[in-house]
C-alpha cells in the first residue's frame, strides 16, 4: 500500500475496521506522521515498524483490532497505556471528541517527547501523554471508561482493574493474545482472549 486511503481501505475491506466512529479516526490520522523520518516509505505497509528503544508502531491491522475491541464512545476518558508513537492516542483521542480526553503514559521519556511532538503534527489538543513507571501500572486513584495496553504482559495485569468504571472496558495483550474485558456491576471482570498476535512487552 502507497497510500493513507489505500491503507485504510484496506483496514476497512478486511473486516477489521468497521465501526463509523473508528474509520473517522483512521482517516484523520496519518499513520506517517507518526513513524521516524527514515521510514516513510513504509508508513504504510500493514507492519509494525521501529520507533526507537527497541519499540515499535504496532501493525495497523492489529491496532484495528484492538480499538474495535475498546469500543471508544463520544465523550469517554480513556487511558492509553505504551503509548509509543502516539499513533493509539491520537486514534482514540479523535475517536472520543472534544468532550472525551485521553491520557497516554509512555515509561521511555524520548518516546514520551516523540509521542508529544506527533500529536501536534496533527493537532491534537485533548489528550496527554505522560511518563510511567516501571513500579506502577496505569495510574491507580484514576477511573476510566476505557483502558487500552499496547504491550504484552505475562500475566493478566489485574491491577487495572480497580481503574476501571462499570460498564468499562479494557482491552490488553497477555502474551499472545488479545484479551477484551468488561467490568460488571459487582466488580468482577469477565471477557475473552483472540490468540496468535506478537507485541513488545510489558515493562511493570
Amino acid at each position: 500500500m502507497e497510500s493513507h486511503e489505500q491503507l485504510v481501505n484496506y483496514l476497512i475491506s478486511s473486516g477489521v475496521l468497521h465501526s463509523p466512529l473508528l474509520i473517522d479516526a483512521f482517516e484523520k490520522c496519518d499513520r506517517i506522521f507518526f513513524v521516524p523520518d527514515e521510514f516513510y516509505p513504509y508508513a504504510y505497509e500493514d507492519r509494525p515498524l521501529p520507533i526507537g528503544r527497541a519499540q515499535t508502531i504496532s501493525q495497523p491491522y492489529t491496532v484495528a483490532i484492538m480499538l474495535e475491541l475498546l469500543q471508544p464512545n463520544i465523550g469517554n476518558k480513556i487511558l492509553d497505556i505504551g503509548s509509543g508513537s502516539g499513533w493509539t492516542t491520537a486514534l482514540l483521542t479523535t475517536a472520543v471528541g472534544a468532550s472525551g480526553f485521553v491520557e497516554g503514559i509512555e515509561i521511555d521519556p524520548s518516546l514520551v517527547e516523540y509521542g508529544r511532538k506527533s500529536l501536534q503534527k496533527i493537532g491534537i489538543d485533548n489528550a496527554s501523554i505522560t511518563q510511567g513507571s516501571s513500579s506502577i501500572l496505569g495510574k491507580p486513584g484514576e477511573i476510566y471508561d476505557r483502558i487500552l495496553v499496547s504491550a504484552s504482559a505475562l500475566e493478566m495485569p489485574e491491577t487495572l482493574f480497580d481503574q476501571l468504571k462499570t460498564d468499562g472496558r479494557l482491552v490488553v495483550p497477555v502474551q499472545n493474545s488479545i484479551w477484551c474485558l468488561t467490568k460488571k456491576e459487582d466488580g468482577t471482570v469477565e471477557g475473552y482472549g483472540l490468540p496468535g498476535f506478537q507485541f513488545v512487552p510489558l515493562i511493570v
